[in-house]
């Protein structure tokens, strides 16, 4: 596979390129973010009244689409906002996958936990991404077989603890049945962990991985583009991602820990369905 027009991406090189990219257009797309973060409000809602979509998430997202297409005419895009537009490019061809504002809720609030996440897939696989953290002023990168890193520096999670040590990062879904499912399966967790963190955004939570500023997390309902970017950050950095059962990340349940965390944390997740919304929607 070439990269030639809007063609795909073939070895570490043509990857860095695209995760260069990636990062330029994610900072550009935050710095925009960033500057009209005070006084934003609610524009629309999504699935229910507490997922929100504010106007700079559109703002955010058109950008980004503008900035990756002028440079690669033949790629198709993923976005969370605009949902898919179709490449012009044949088979292999690269399509990036778009959260124009990850953590809208703390975008919204003022908080800083927040970031603009860019993956770039080919033939399935996602071979590189950035994540910008804009209020943090951080830009983390990833190239498939290349490395992760943070602001240039390279990335390398350290030895994760047992389950008993260990501090879990994890997300809540915007459905009231299934916030009362995942708090029945926490309490389950909680005594069994160091502690958890919930901080509102999959992206800079995978991120944190990757760096030792938590040592495991799951989510269930997670789309493509919330994680897709942060994943490759944290795999890259010794990280493993999937889902139950031998199953990739998924919106079912993604999970992310280091070698021996990771199979603990699953152990522990299997037998609690923390990828069903609770035996009442089992049964319905």
């Amino acid at each position: 596979m070439g990269t030639t027009g809007g063609g795909a991406a073939e070895g570490v090189e043509e990857r860095r390129a695209l995760a260069e990219l990636a990062a330029g257009v994610a900072r550009e797309a935050g710095e925009l973010a960033a500057d009209g973060q005070e006084g934003i409000g609610v524009l629309a809602t999504k699935s229910t009244p507490t997922d929100v979509v504010t106007a700079m998430d559109r703002s955010s997202e058109e950008l980004i689409r503008k900035r990756l297409l002028s440079a690669r005419p033949g790629d198709a895009v993923l976005g969370e906002e605009g949902g898919e537009e179709a490449g012009a490019g044949g088979a292999g061809r690269v399509r990036w996958i778009v959260d124009p504002i990850d953590g809208t809720v703390n975008y919204l609030y003022g908080r800083e936990e927040w970031a603009v996440s860019i993956a770039a897939e080919v033939e399935g696989r996602v071979v590189a991404g950035a994540v910008a953290v804009p209020r943090r002023g951080q830009v983390y990168t990833a190239v498939l077989g290349g490395g992760s890193f943070l602001d240039g520096r390279p990335l390398q999670a350290p030895e994760a603890p047992s389950l008993d040590f260990a501090l879990i990062a994890t997300g809540f879904g915007y459905d009231p049945r299934r916030r009362a499912w995942q708090a029945e399966v926490l309490r389950t967790v909680l005594p069994r962990v160091r502690d958890i963190r919930r901080n509102g955004s999959a992206a800079v939570d995978l991120c944190s991985l990757a760096r030792g500023q938590a040592d495991g997390y799951y989510e269930r309902g997670l789309n493509q583009w919330d994680w897709a970017a942060g994943a490759l950050v944290a795999q890259e950095a010794g990280v493993l991602v999937g889902g139950l059962r031998g199953a990739p990340a998924n919106p079912d349940l993604t999970i992310a820990a280091g070698p021996g965390l990771f199979e603990e944390l699953h152990g522990l997740l299997e037998p609690l369905a923390a990828d069903t919304d609770g035996p009442a929607a089992e049964d319905g």
